[in-house]
């Protein structure tokens, strides 16, 4: 609690300021709140983003058992190159946020005369599984700045709550009361001296 001056002014002063951090402190606990069900929902795409993984890597074992080598695998994947990821920006509680729009793959051509019959359907798998990947990526960054600003949040409506508010109270009640002690010397101050006039003009 840093030094406190025993003035009307600095009465005031600490009036101010107690009324200014009460008028914020709804904002920031709403915003609180908002970041909160934000960082979880962000949690369960996560969570959903893995299961879609896992579900695929299965689905895919299914494909890949079906090609007699590993260099036809590897053939596989030549097929299946990003050309871009595309991103784009969305706003939450006040913050830019990424957010994940698609992958762009390298058209690559192949003779489907001379592919077998799984070919398309496990490359679209790939491809699904890099966008899965990709996708991955962008949540992990949304998740990580809405957890930073909501622990941002937290701490601002923390000190609001347990410091700011709680020292302009303080505050205002000592200099009241100092205030009032001055108030009373002053007034008895006062009718000492008047009664000591009074002693002077009767003798």
């Amino acid at each position: 609690m840093g030094k406190v001056k025993f003035t009307k002014t600095e009465l005031k002063k600490q009036q101010d300021a107690l009324k200014q951090f009460k008028r914020f402190l709804p904002t920031l606990q709403l915003k609180k709140q908002q970041l909160q069900m934000e960082v979880r929902q962000s949690t369960d795409m996560l969570d959903a983003n893995l299961a879609s993984q896992r579900e695929l890597v299965e689905r895919m074992g299914g494909f890949l058992e079906l090609f007699g080598s590993e260099a036809e695998v590897g053939e596989l994947e030549q097929k299946v190159r990003v050309k871009s990821v595309r991103t784009g920006t969305a706003n939450i509680a006040g913050i830019p946020i990424p957010t994940f729009e698609s992958v762009e793959f390298e058209e690559i051509p192949w003779d489907i005369f001379d592919t077998d019959w799984f070919v398309d359907d496990a490359i679209r798998a790939m491809r699904d599984a890099v966008s899965l990947k990709e996708a991955y990526k962008v949540l992990e960054e949304q998740h990580r700045l809405l957890s930073a600003e909501l622990r941002t949040t937290s701490q601002r409506v923390n000190l609001f709550e347990k410091v700011k508010i709680p020292e302009c109270r303080e505050n205002i009640r000592r200099i009241r009361i100092m205030l009032g002690d001055l108030d009373t010397s002053a007034v008895a101050r006062s009718k000492i001296a008047k009664r000591k006039a009074e002693e002077a003009a009767a003798s």
